[in-house]
């Protein structure tokens, strides 16, 4: 057995604690099998922390996150914080357990299982052979951007937000793609509106210094709007994208369409070591937390992830992505994809599957 490594939980709001609790079931049974040692430790975030200690990212979660091997967190967020005018808010945990870790870049692997085809609303033809990964800056752009400000004067009201980036946050991005293009297609196409923005034509000047460095990589770039037309129509088309934070957050969340569901699609945060935040792609979807019928699959995913990036573990990882096709494949779902199973009837057919 290896020495152990230490997952710091953060269940978190709405559905999260109910998949959260299947993941670290799944992630335990596959690392037995791998003769891998875990400790878990959980912690608050979000809401939850809000209400508990006034903080959405409270000093002892900050401090568990600073000194873990990986963080597996739910979803944060609801209806009870849900006031844009609060000083307080439950998605400030999420930025700031991303800036205090460095995790600048957020992975999102995208593919349509053919037995899910029916769940999305796009025809068959333009869904077969869909498997890409959006690469996604995380810690600048115009959601870090300072000044950022709202005033009024006699004329009305008026706001201002900032979009920065420098080239070395651009650079290691686009790096990061490139590393991840030459274990896939070795495609990449990075996502600007370079037509518009200065700061996007500064994104392709240094994506293609940096494509240069992988010969064996080709790199295209594509405007934003095209971006969007073309993952509905040609996704199959697509092998890497990596983009800013604001493009990245809007492009990843609608390609959630082709599955048909977000709750399969997981999600990894990366910084420049082995430790990174791993979550589902979706929110904390209030409106059927605590009824047992929340998907699972999107965490389980996000966990095998984590299996692979933070805990050296790719068999493992890959057991559990094989698991979850064969639960797939099999109808075993929650009623989201069209299965009558509940959540943690979905946890225990992904550990079966394990074998």
């Amino acid at each position: 057995m290896s020495e152990p490594k230490t997952i710091v939980v953060l269940p978190g709001d709405g559905i999260g604690p109910e998949i959260t609790t299947e993941a670290v079931k799944v992630t335990q049974s596959a690392a037995d099998r791998a003769g891998l040692a875990l400790t878990f430790d959980e912690h608050l975030i979000g809401g939850a922390a809000i209400d508990a200690t006034g903080d959405p990212f409270p000093a002892a979660t900050r401090e568990a996150a600073q000194a873990a091997d990986a963080i597996l967190l739910g979803a944060v967020g609801g209806p009870k914080w849900d006031d844009p005018q609060a000083s307080v808010r439950p998605e400030q945990g999420l930025l700031a357990i991303r800036k205090t870790l460095g995790l600048f870049a957020n992975l999102r692997p995208i593919k349509v299982w053919p037995e899910l085809a029916d769940a999305s609303p796009l025809k068959a033809e333009r869904l077969a052979g869909v498997d890409l990964l959006c690469v996604r800056e995380l810690t600048g752009g115009i959601y870090f951007g300072q000044p950022r400000k709202t005033e009024s004067d006699e004329g009305g009201r008026r706001a201002l937000d900032t979009l920065v980036y420098s080239d070395w946050e651009i650079a290691r991005i686009v790096r990061l793609a490139c590393e991840a293009a030459q274990g896939r297609s070795k495609r990449v196409v990075s996502v600007d509106k370079a037509n518009v923005l200065d700061s996007s034509r500064l994104w392709r000047r240094v994506a293609e210094e940096v494509a240069a460095d992988y010969p064996d990589v080709a790199l295209t770039h594509q405007l934003v709007d095209s971006c969007a037309m073309r993952l509905v129509t040609h996704a199959a088309e697509f092998d890497v994208l990596v983009t800013g934070n604001m493009f990245g957050d809007i492009l990843s969340d609608m390609a959630g369409v082709l599955p048909g569901s977000l709750g399969v699609l997981p999600s990894a945060s990366l910084g420049e070591g082995s430790r990174g935040l791993y979550e589902p792609s979706h929110g904390s979807a209030p409106d059927i937390a605590g009824q047992g019928i929340a998907n699972p699959i999107g965490t389980i995913l996000s966990a095998a992830l984590m299996l692979r990036y933070s805990l050296g573990a790719p068999g493992a990882a890959a057991a559990v992505e094989a698991a979850v096709g064969e639960v797939i494949a099999a109808g075993q779902t929650t009623p989201d994809l069209g299965g009558s199973l509940s959540t943690s009837e979905v946890g225990a057919a992904v550990i079966h599957a394990l074998g």
